[in-house]
């Protein structure tokens, strides 16, 4: 799924033209002759110069509406597309030397100023078109003050008895639009790439994104509609839809993406779900009651009437809708936590039960059966096949008994202590609640975090230690891990494994726990410390 806001302005545009151009043609054509005589030909009149309906109303009104479209759509589908281009995969390749990088930097410089020149270029083209056709309507669109003997385009610098074409006001209007539209451009690209590139709900958040630019298009287009064909302005209609229209959109979108789903199987008189409702309502109902008010006089009527048509109105109509479409937006947020847990348990399987590990434990229970009797290997293999057996069946589920999860926990320190050196200068101390945890949790949440420690925390030439602690009651289950750290350059037993990272236990906990978790990590010159407190049962 692609962020269609692009082609949702598009649309836009494009009705925007198409209603202008009719509303302005069918306004002009259904004057009458005498309202035309008043309205446009005085000043031909005054000047001794034959009005023209077509040739100085229609054709470059009309012509300047079509030439900003064009040019509208020469940026969008040509420049910015061109701009945003991502290199082809195997265009570039993976430098190891940073001789070979710095080799590189130059045509990377020279490619840059090549781009920056060819924006440049096309920048100055729409700049010029688009101040060429200003200039133009305003010639034929008052034409009876330039038709003179001696006229002329470029006239001598100085006061002039006559008037005068300002050629470059025509490119001062275009270069004032383009710098505007170009910051917008800036915003928008920018949006769409961190949309589209940022971790956790992307397709849902890229519905959301979708849902709210489609919307924004009707939004825009009824009142760009009424102008169109409105011979006179009427405030008081554009006023009255600003504040009616807007807390509706925005009271929908909250309901259907964020109030709706949150509230799951709880009744809608459960207590959270209705102070989020109610305050919901009222902070996007009550900016907008305040400017329909202040149009006429202050009234608490308008604010409790609107505020009541959200509650009573609005809310049952979105919550039907919502009733529609639930199962996509419910499936989708599904979907990302199946994608995360089967990207989280490929990733894990690729670094934690790979050649090297299996590899390093098979070893280091070969050498502890030559040193000892077999009590310790056979131990060490049965801790492995729980671990294998784990990773095989508990890990697909969505949620383990806690116990489990701390089963595989022990097993993991135990093989990993196989593999630490046995000295004074790395000490591994672990303090796991013995007592019985009644929660179900998602598999595999503690695991990264120790492996990381093991990975960062275990130096073979200076003293190390690693402290684990894990606390569960019956509201939380409380995790803390902490390992020593070590200056740059010395080695630790890290071997090939990279783990998932703490990215991606933030991501789950993002997906799984939203609202109902801790997570902090805190380093600094002497440990790095990383505490998760989960609530697994809902709060209000």
């Amino acid at each position: 799924m692609k962020i269609r806001w692009r082609q949702h302005e598009i649309i836009f545009a494009s009705l925007s033209l198409l209603t202008s151009l009719m509303g302005f043609w069918w306004k002009t054509l259904h004057l009458t002759l005498a309202e035309i005589r008043t309205i446009y030909e005085p000043p031909f009149l005054a000047n001794s110069f034959p009005f023209g309906l077509y040739r100085n109303l229609l054709l470059p009104q009309s012509g300047i509406f079509v030439l900003v479209y064009i040019l509208y759509m020469w940026v969008n589908l040509f420049i910015i597309p061109r701009l945003i281009q991502q290199r082809a995969p195997g265009d570039g390749k993976l430098m190891i030397s940073g001789e070979h990088e710095k080799s590189k930097a130059p045509k990377r410089f020279y490619a840059a100023l090549k781009k920056c020149a060819w924006l440049i270029m096309q920048i100055l083209v729409v700049v010029i078109l688009l101040g060429m056709g200003v200039n133009t309507a305003a010639y034929f669109l008052n034409e009876c003050y330039f038709h003179y003997p001696g006229f002329t385009f470029f006239p001598p610098f100085g006061n002039h008895p006559q008037a005068q074409l300002d050629l470059f006001g025509g490119y001062k209007i275009a270069a004032a639009l383009l710098a505007g539209y170009g910051c917008y451009l800036a915003i928008r690209e920018l949006a769409i790439a961190y949309l589209e590139r940022a971790a956790g709900n992307r397709t849902l958040r890229i519905l959301m994104v979708n849902k709210v630019t489609a919307l924004l298009v009707i939004y825009c287009s009824v009142p760009w509609l009424v102008a169109s064909f409105q011979s006179q302005s009427d405030q008081l209609f554009y006023v009255s839809y600003i504040s009616l229209a807007s807390p509706l959109l925005l009271i929908y979108l909250s309901n259907t993406y964020w109030l709706f789903p949150l509230k799951g199987d709880r009744p809608f008189l459960d207590r959270g779900i209705l102070l989020r409702l109610l305050v919901s309502t009222l902070s996007l109902t009550l900016p907008f009651a305040l400017f329909l008010s202040s149009s006429d006089h202050f009234t608490w009527a308008i604010i409790i009437s609107l505020w009541s048509g959200a509650l009573f109105i609005l809310t049952p109509l979105s919550w039907l809708q919502f009733q529609q479409q639930k199962d996509p937006i419910l499936q989708l947020r599904a979907a990302e936590k199946s994608l995360v847990k089967s990207r989280t348990s490929l990733e894990y399987l690729r670094s934690q039960i790979n050649p090297h590990f299996l590899f390093n434990i098979l070893n280091t229970l070969y050498g502890t059966a030559l040193n000892e009797k077999a009590e310790r290997t056979a131990s060490g293999i049965q801790q492995l096949g729980d671990m294998m057996r784990f990773m095989l069946h508990e890990n697909m589920k969505d949620t383990i008994e806690m116990d489990r999860e701390i089963e595989y926990l022990r097993n993991y320190i135990s093989l990993q202590k196989l593999r630490t050196p046995d000295s004074g200068d790395v000490e591994i101390k672990e303090h796991i609640s013995g007592e019985p945890c009644p929660h179900r949790i998602a598999p595999m949440l503690f695991i990264p975090l120790v492996e990381n420690a093991f990975k960062h925390g275990i130096s073979l030439s200076e003293k190390s230690w690693i402290r684990i602690e894990l606390s569960c009651t019956p509201e939380q289950i409380r995790f803390l891990v902490s390992n020593s750290v070590h200056r740059p350059g010395v080695h630790t037993d890290q071997g090939d494994a990279s783990g998932i990272g703490l990215k991606n236990v933030r991501e789950r906990l993002k997906l799984l726990y939203p609202g109902r978790y801790i997570f902090s990590a805190n380093p600094d010159e002497r440990q790095f410390r990383v505490e998760l407190i989960i609530y697994p049962a809902n709060r209000s």
